[in-house]
């Protein structure tokens, strides 16, 4: 029995190298270009996982075989891109990791699993829990210990975020929103920054104590 597992980013490439330690049927996809039909269809997979995954999958895929995304939020809610970011910086700080059989639809499949997700502290520790969900719900799936559902509530819809939604036009925010802002564009993503004259600084990490924001960045 083989498994896909389509991910690209480092902390889904740990998750990928977790699984190999209890099954070896799991086989990696980093790049669209190997993700064809002619491919999955010569290994035949029971599941194809998308744990971590930016680009259009072929409709003869999902459409011919079981493809579990793993979302980060509580769908309905926050379908669509960037599911992390829409929801910190609007204050979101208990969110879930949902598990969906996909369909042609924008994160509209059935709900297989979720698992609650807490959006608290640096991207780096969300990405930390999102390992140990995806890790509870997938071998949870290969072992057929679900029970699939519908969606239900009123559904939201975000864009996927763009590079240039990094930069911070002024500091005329609360504190609270700064460091939200700041710690949801951490590595991987396009840091926040913000113009001044010739000059761009680059937000890396920050950290709110006391009231006051502090943080670690570069000028270029």
């Amino acid at each position: 029995m083989v498994y896909l597992f389509c991910a690209y980013r480092d902390w889904s490439l740990k998750l990928y190298e977790k699984l190999l330690d209890i099954d070896d049927n799991f086989v990696l996809i980093k790049s669209p270009k190997k993700l064809t039909n002619s491919f999955v269809k010569k290994l035949n997979p029971e599941f194809i996982f998308f744990p971590d995954w930016s680009w259009i999958i072929p409709k003869k895929i999902t459409d011919n075989y079981k493809c579990v995304c793993l979302h980060e939020s509580n769908l309905p809610k926050f379908r669509g891109g960037s599911p992390l970011q829409n929801q910190i910086i609007r204050g979101i700080t208990k969110t879930k990791t949902t598990a969906f059989f996909m369909s042609n639809g924008i994160d509209e499949g059935d709900i297989i699993l979720q698992k609650n997700l807490s959006l608290k502290g640096k991207i780096e520790d969300i990405f930390l829990r999102m390992i140990e969900n995806d890790f509870k719900i997938i071998t949870k799936i290969i072992s057929g210990k679900y029970t699939v559902k519908k969606q239900k509530g009123v559904p939201t819809l975000f864009k996927r975020r763009k590079p240039e939604e990094s930069e911070l036009k002024n500091l005329n925010f609360s504190k609270k929103y700064l460091y939200d802002f700041i710690r949801m564009l951490e590595d991987p993503y396009p840091n926040a920054f913000i113009k001044s004259g010739k000059r761009k600084i680059i937000f890396k990490s920050a950290n709110l104590k006391d009231n006051k924001l502090f943080f670690q960045g570069v000028i270029e």
